[in-house]
């Protein structure tokens, strides 16, 4: 009976298992035809909304800076040349690649033996025209006597003449004795004449002898020109450059031996486009005179120098481009000619401008400013200039107005925006988003693996104990410790 009773029993619960299972499919399979039969109902969608950075528009005076490339070069260049050639008998101990000079200063000798025997025999010639000189002049002196003499008979023969053509006409002289006075004042005119002819000769040999005289002292200034021309010096203070001359070495005429730069007085060509140009003309078509600066990167070490537009070149170069400008160089320690460096130009100012980064400028000339219930709107700007990452803007509305200065292409007019304004995030104190403070189990737990670390240099390792050991330790090298320690 027990087991018949248990049987039973076993039999029922069995029942109402399989009953409860019946019962919860009925249940499922209605819920799943109920939600079937219903009609389908599309999800809500919700708008999105941006983040976007902003910076607000203000209008302010500002100074353009043009960029350009240019070659540092000398305003005072001379060229040592040989004026005479010959044989270097002497160099001076200066006379080297980049050695200074001093104005005046002797820097080459070339034998000057042939010179001086050339001026010497300028000097010879010299005297032999001032010696004919002398002798035309005494010449000069005989031959106006002889003139003198010659007349003085010439006015005696007149005389016997006029005698004897008197007593012809009172009938006492003879015809012959006439004719014989007459032939005699002849003669003695023909002697007047070959005087007169004498002294001409003799002024003329004078003349000679002046214009002789002339010619030698020519000669022998050019001669003492050239003998001074052995002699090379430095017309001004510099630095020499391209030496390559050796003492013993024959030199001809003109050739060149190096070149004499003045390190003081530096300027900078460089190249700018047309336009570029233009915003550097004044109404009346002048250049002005705007400052620059010079900039040599030398390997981190920037050497940097101030200077002010002096011209522009005359004609455009063949196959160039654009305009070469030149500004002198006030002061410029540590350049050197052939320098490549880079010039920024001082524009003159321009006023009632915003400052704003390129980003926020898109290609039809507009900008995105925050309008009423944080939705983005559109709004046209006048590009004045570009200055490298910046735009330089300008239009009406754009004062004050907050601009959308990271534009994507999912930002367009209309948009629900989440604005993030540069001011808030720069009220963050760097202190506390750089600097933990660290408890004293985590701080001993980095020390004790700062310590074990057998691959990290003993410098980078007291340093990074002392850091660990302030009171606050940086943010970043925390989780760097951590991500090596695992945890």
């Amino acid at each position: 009976m027990r087991f018949l009773r248990q049987s039973l029993l076993g039999l029922f619960l069995a029942s109402v298992v399989v009953a409860l299972l019946i019962y919860a499919g009925q249940l499922v399979m209605g819920a799943i035809e109920t939600r079937m039969a219903s009609a389908p109902r599309p999800p809500q969608p919700r708008e999105r909304v941006f983040a976007v950075n902003l910076r607000p528009a203000r209008m302010e005076t500002v100074t353009p800076v043009l960029e350009a490339y240019g070659q540092v070069e000398s305003r005072r260049t001379l060229e040592l040349r040989a004026a005479v050639g010959g044989r270097v008998i002497w160099l001076a101990e200066t006379f080297v690649e980049g050695g200074a000079v001093a104005e005046g200063a002797d820097l080459v000798w070339i034998d000057p033996a042939d010179a001086t025997s050339a001026r010497d025999r300028v000097r010879s010639d010299l005297m032999d025209a001032e010696a004919e000189q002398r002798d035309a002049a005494r010449a000069l002196t005989l031959a106006r006597d002889e003139l003198e003499a010659a007349k003085a008979q010439q006015d005696l023969r007149q005389r016997a003449y006029d005698r004897q053509q008197g007593l012809q006409q009172r009938g006492v002289g003879s015809a012959a004795a006439a004719e014989e006075a007459e032939l005699a004042l002849a003669a003695a005119r023909q002697a007047v004449l070959s005087r007169r002819l004498a002294v001409a000769q003799a002024e003329a040999r004078g003349d000679q002898a002046v214009t002789q005289i002339a010619r030698s002292r020519l000669a022998l200034e050019e001669a003492e020109r050239e003998l001074a021309d052995t002699t090379i010096r430095a017309g001004f203070s510099g630095v020499l450059s391209g030496v390559t001359l050796v003492e013993g070495r024959l030199v001809s005429a003109n050739e060149k031996l190096a070149e004499l730069i003045d390190p003081q007085a530096l300027e900078v060509a460089f190249r700018i486009s047309t336009a570029q140009y233009t915003r550097l003309l004044t109404g009346a078509g002048t250049l002005i005179s705007a400052p620059v600066t010079v900039t040599l990167d030398a390997n981190g070490a920037a050497l940097s120098a101030r200077g002010r537009i002096s011209r522009d070149s005359a004609a455009v170069g063949e196959g160039q481009s654009g305009r070469l400008l030149y500004a002198r160089l006030d002061l410029a320690p540590g350049f050197k000619p052939g320098d490549f460096v880079t010039v920024s130009v001082e524009e003159p100012a321009i006023d009632n401008v915003a400052r704003l980064p390129a980003s926020a400028l898109d290609a039809g000339g507009t900008v995105l400013v925050l309008g009423e219930g944080n939705r983005l709107e559109a709004l046209p700007v006048e590009l004045v200039r570009r200055q490298g990452d910046s735009v330089l803007l300008r239009g009406d509305g754009l004062a004050g107005r907050e601009v959308v200065i990271g534009r994507t292409p999912l930002l367009g007019p209309g948009i629900l925006v989440r604005p993030l304004r540069e001011d808030a995030r720069a009220e963050i104190a760097p202190e506390d988003t750089a600097l933990l403070e660290l408890s004293e189990d985590r701080r001993a737990r980095l020390l004790a693996f700062v310590e074990s670390n057998p691959a990290m240099p003993e410098p980078v390792r007291k340093q990074t104990l002392a850091q660990l050991g302030a009171p606050r330790v940086p943010a970043q090298l925390v989780e760097r410790l951590e991500a090596r320690m695992g945890g």
